[in-house]
């Protein structure tokens, strides 16, 4: 049975040099110190060690056949998206960043799907490279942080890139960064554990009590980590829309719920109860595998836990296939399937 990965990350085996540029030792470098292994270099303090399956394509498709995966979805690393970056500099960067991918993906297009990377902070340059992504270098559309520079998704400057993306038939996949809260999470890894859950459902809900989703029924966009906290808390956030509307529905009436079947989730939620309550309350046909390879964090094998949940197979097949096809906007033929 197919298996398309949605959520995967990768960078160049070597970045650009941006320390003469503003705020340059916030770039992050790559320092490879040995073989097969890099160091994340972020203002001078280690943010990540990684190994080669990072860049490396042929140690990729190797581990993608160990684990049955037929194809991947590509991303960049989050802490790449820059947005606090000058505007011109941060473009110069994405372009980098989603020149390789497409570079990737046009070599392996039987392997590899990809996303590519916008500078949210400048939407007109944004929508510039949304438009090169999806019209010049053959992406499936972009990944986005859950704000820009601490102003959540909904803020008014945004819109036009949503609405850019939903005219051009982009999909959007929405990674937490920068998270809320993390001047309080210094310890434990409790930004990665805590604050990463928080602020996707932050996302999520800016999205729905915005009015964004509601006035562009178009838009096909997908969140990490299974939506982080927001399907567990689904009950309270449209109990509290009902309860205070003068707070919550001041600029959408619709109730959070409705949103339930218009979002897409990846499966990377670690437990087979929360799987299976995610695949109760959204439905299969918004869920799909995604397993942040290759991180610690990430599912080890990709599509373990949904064969662990014992779901029939006409769900297994629209979990580990079917609802990437679609929210990709991808015929079922496209690889073989």
């Amino acid at each position: 049975m197919l298996k398309i990965d949605v959520h995967t990350h990768i960078l160049p085996e070597t970045l650009p040099d941006l320390s003469q540029a503003p705020g340059g030792e916030r770039f992050v470098r790559l320092e490879h110190h040995a073989p097969g292994r890099a160091r994340m270099i972020v203002a001078g303090s280690m943010f990540r060690e990684v190994e080669s399956n990072l860049w490396d394509v042929e140690t990729r498709l190797s581990e993608c056949d160990a684990a049955g995966v037929g194809v991947q979805v590509l991303s960049t690393v989050p802490v790449m998206f820059s947005y606090w970056a000058e505007p011109e500099t941060a473009l110069g960067l994405a372009r980098r960043l989603n020149d390789h991918i497409a570079g990737v993906v046009a070599a392996r297009p039987s392997r590899f799907v990809g996303l590519g990377t916008i500078p949210m902070q400048s939407p007109d340059l944004a929508i510039r490279e949304l438009e090169r992504c999806v019209r010049e270098l053959g992406l499936a559309g972009v990944q986005i942080g859950t704000n820009v520079n601490g102003a959540n998704l909904d803020v008014p400057e945004l819109f036009p890139v949503f609405e850019a993306a939903a005219s051009l038939g982009a999909a959007v996949f929405v990674h937490p960064w920068e998270m809320a809260g993390r001047d309080r999470m210094t310890r434990y890894w409790l930004p990665w554990l805590v604050g990463m859950p928080a602020e996707t459902s932050l996302a999520i809900c800016s999205l729905i009590f915005g009015g964004v989703l509601e006035k562009l029924p178009k838009l096909r966009i997908a969140f990490a980590h299974g939506g982080g906290a927001f399907p567990a808390t689904i009950g309270r956030i449209a109990h509290g829309f009902e309860a205070r509307p003068d707070l919550c529905a001041a600029a959408n009436e619709v109730s959070p719920r409705e949103y339930l079947k218009r979002i897409y989730l990846d499966s990377l939620v670690h437990d087979p109860l929360m799987l299976r309550y995610l695949v109760e309350l959204m439905g299969s046909d918004r869920v799909a595998l995604g397993s942040d390879y290759p991180f610690p964090l990430g599912e080890s094998r990709p599509g373990k836990l949904i064969d662990s949940c014992g779901f029939p197979e006409k769900t297994r097949e629209r979990l580990l296939s079917g609802t990437a096809l679609e929210w990709l906007d991808l015929p079922a033929g496209r690889f073989g399937g």
